[in-house]
């Protein structure tokens, strides 16, 4: 009955019990799905007894999860990790944060939800009989969190006879496994900046016969919406020019290597785009964009952003800079925008007006490439597929571009 689990319980620890406990669980899925009411079975594996001192490890076994695959997609292998919080109480009170592995088969629509078991440890210090309890738990299927919180009294799970022992200490902070994290991510953020430079290449862009600009990197964070809620995240950006006549062709490039994808995502289904800040003796902005994606992009495979492409046509005369601005991804009909916390200029340029230039408005010719859906809002095209993309805000593989990951792979580009 206990498995593997005896091997993580502490030294020192006494024969290890497992006891099963249900209770009810209200589950809140992303945006777009119907919360749901169920029940949790959870089996609890602690040593029965200990002494102070010890650091016991404990296993929490899903019997049952509280909420279903939704009747939309299939979850692929190893696509589903739970984490949660386990409480101590009695003697000692703490809690203890549980992960498990992101290790599951794959689910069918509508399937029960099968998790793997987490573990998480304690450090006992003081006499006296331990109780543990679950408590909340968060499931994370490709960079979407639902979260389960229960709606009784939990019964406790197990109980650790600690018994008095030299060299224990008053401490009743637990030594936690890691939380569960965003996709993989998954989708941390850097610090940026504080001092956004305005510096890049010296250039006048007219009577000197310089051509080519080089714009300075620079890391801008950004706060996504998206069809599954709202993210936040930081990318190096860099914005380099080319003269061409009055005009300036400009390239963004996202700095960095990517995550790997976590689903297959076909050819054709993503398109970046960006609306680049003119400041300085400009106004405005200009409309770069990036290609779709010209092959399927297998799970495993690195997740990569192009280089986005425009013309700059200065609407005044003097110097302009160019910041990153509001990010755009297009895909399978929806679209998730990212707006710059705060922006940094990347380029500085000396520029000649030229006529129906950018100041004031926007610079849109250019953009050298074509294809992907910009519309503003979720498709509701009828029934199969799509409509599950109205529901849920996702399809297969462009999970982690549509929802909460979609700032998670950025930045997008390996170093050149």
């Amino acid at each position: 009955m206990l498995g593997g689990a005896g091997a993580l319980l502490g030294l020192a620890a006494g024969t290890a019990q497992a006891a099963e406990v249900s209770y009810a669980t209200h589950c809140v899925p992303p945006a777009g799905i119907t919360p749901v009411d169920g029940t949790s079975k959870v089996e609890i594996t602690a040593p029965a007894t200990a002494k102070v001192g010890d650091t016991v490890n404990v296993v929490w076994k899903f019997v049952q999860a509280a909420s279903k695959n939704p009747n939309i997609i299939d979850l692929p292998a190893d696509s589903v990790q739970p984490s949660g919080v386990l409480k101590a109480a009695g003697a000692q009170t703490a809690d203890i944060a549980m992960q498990g592995p992101r290790k599951n088969p794959a689910i069918p629509k509508g399937g029960d939800m099968v998790l793997s078991d987490m573990t998480g440890s304690l450090k006992l210090t003081t006499a006296g009989e331990v109780t543990l309890t679950p408590d909340a738990y968060t499931v994370n299927a490709m960079s979407t969190d639902t979260k389960c919180t229960p709606t009784v009294t939990v019964p406790k799970a197990a109980t650790i006879e600690v018994s008095p022992g030299a060299g224990g200490t008053s401490s009743t902070t637990p030594s936690p496994t890691d939380t569960a994290s965003q996709s993989s991510s998954p989708s941390a953020s850097t610090s940026p900046s504080d001092t956004a430079s305005a510096s890049a290449s010296p250039s006048d862009g007219t009577g000197s016969g310089q051509t080519d600009f080089t714009g300075k990197e620079v890391d801008i964070p950004y706060t996504c919406q998206s069809p599954l809620g709202t993210k936040k995240a930081t990318s190096p950006i860099q914005i380099n020019a080319k003269k061409a006549g009055g005009s300036f062709d400009l390239t963004v490039q996202f700095k960095k290597s990517v995550m790997d994808s976590p689903a297959d995502i076909p050819k054709g289904s993503v398109k970046p785009s960006m609306e680049v800040v003119l400041g300085g003796a400009d106004k405005g902005t200009v409309h770069v964009e990036g290609p779709t994606n010209a092959s399927d992009i297998k799970t495993g495979d690195p997740i990569e952003i192009p280089d986005l492409t425009g013309t700059y046509k200065p609407g005044a005369s003097g110097s302009s800079t160019l910041s990153p601005g509001v990010l755009t991804i297009s895909a399978l009909g929806t679209t998730t925008t990212c707006k710059p916390d705060r922006t940094a200029v990347s380029l500085t340029l000396d520029t000649t007006q030229q006529a129906s230039g950018a100041s004031g408005g926007s610079s849109t010719s250019g953009g050298t490439s074509t294809g992907g859906s910009s519309s503003g809002g979720l498709a509701a095209t009828g029934s199969g597929d799509h409509g599950a993309l109205k529901a849920l805000g996702l399809v297969a593989g462009t999970a982690v571009l549509l929802g909460a990951g979609v700032f998670t792979f950025m930045p997008g580009r390996r170093t050149r």
